[in-house]
């Protein structure tokens, strides 16, 4: 990211973990990898306390050093983007013992239900890797009893006519079950953004008629 340039993390194998099977150590390398020196960085809830490195725990990148941005200019974000020295990158993220970094969601389209966490993103990559799947997006949408609960917006293949219960379905083995969406509503194509990101603004201006106030007027 421009905040953050040129490079905070790299993805390389620990020489104590080339011995590991090949799903294990494939797992490593699919992460954002190890902090580089000369960086500092934490992993923080919504009170700002570090979650455990335990791989699961999920909370907002923060990071500092030398080539991070201090400040935007003349923007009133500057306040709440760069808070005692650390850069708020609205990432969110797991860090495991090893000290890998996995991002998993942005802040704006985490799905916070009854108090906890969905990522959005993991949810959407389960549910384009079914085969009758071409695109698909997840928005959380209001509940009165949870706060918030994850919808699927999906795009069909062509001649596909998956259900919404084969879909959900699919899924199910790979997740908790409060994490599973309520909803998966069928559209012809998903919105883009100017750099080819689905555009949950949009998704979120037609599916819960507004979108979150923290969310600003970009699409990062």
């Amino acid at each position: 990211m421009t905040e953050a340039s040129p490079v905070t993390h790299f993805s390389r194998t620990k020489s104590t973990l080339r011995d590991l099977p090949d799903e294990a150590r494939y797992s490593y390398k699919a992460k954002q990898g190890v902090l580089v020196p000369g960086l500092e960085q934490r992993v923080v809830d919504g009170d700002g306390a570090e979650v455990p490195a335990d791989g699961k725990s999920m909370g907002e990148l923060l990071l500092r050093g030398a080539w991070i941005a201090g400040e935007y200019l003349d923007d009133e974000r500057s306040a709440s983007t760069f808070v005692d020295g650390w850069y708020h990158t609205g990432d969110v993220a797991t860090l495991d013992g090893e000290g890998y970094l996995h991002l998993v969601d942005r802040t704006k389209d985490l799905v916070k239900s009854g108090g906890e966490w969905i990522s959005s993103v993991e949810l959407e990559n389960a549910l384009m890797g079914h085969p009758e799947v071409a695109e698909a997006a997840v928005i959380a949408v209001p509940d009165p009893k949870w706060a918030e609960r994850p919808l699927a917006v999906v795009v069909r293949k062509a001649g596909s006519e998956v259900s919404e219960a084969e879909l959900v379905a699919s899924i199910a083995g790979r997740f908790p079950k409060w994490w599973l969406p309520d909803r998966v509503e069928f559209v012809d194509e998903l919105p883009k953004t100017a750099t080819g990101k689905f555009s949950k603004r949009t998704l979120r201006e037609r599916f819960v008629g507004g979108v979150r106030e923290e969310e600003g007027s970009d699409e990062r």
